[in-house]
């Protein structure tokens, strides 16, 4: 499976974005659709953090507190694609946003990157105060 993130840029604090990914590369039978897809951002110098996740099963969302409210995460399965709505951009969002694909059944640790069996190059987002 590879996926393929874009759709970041250069905005203002107060503006919005929605970077998008795409699945592909599925094998014979199946399909996005059973995976959770997921969002995860590193800035310079710090760790790879949990933006978000939606789940494959019951469409379910979890997201990082400080992100909870500006952003959302939707799924277009038959197009295999998955996007990042973010508004009300902050300074302090602007980093490297990687999308992700969980096969795992559970949601125990689904904010853990070590639940991600797939991942995109990652798109850049900045942030201007």
């Amino acid at each position: 499976v590879q996926l393929q993130a874009s759709g970041g840029g250069l905005v203002q604090a107060g503006d919005s974005l929605r970077p998008s990914c795409t699945a592909s590369g599925f094998t014979s039978g199946r399909t996005f659709g059973i995976y959770s897809a997921g969002w995860f951002r590193q800035a310079p110098g710090k760790a790879r953090e949990f933006v978000g996740v939606k789940s494959y099963r019951d469409g379910r969302t979890w997201y990082a507190d400080s992100v909870k409210g500006r952003f959302t995460i939707s799924r277009d399965n038959a197009r295999n694609m998955v996007y990042l709505q973010m508004n009300s951009l902050k300074p302090e969002d602007t980093a490297l946003y990687y999308c992700a694909a969980s096969g795992y059944y559970s949601y125990s640790d689904i904010s853990s990157t070590i639940k991600y069996n797939y991942w995109g190059q990652g798109t850049q987002v900045t942030v201007s105060s």
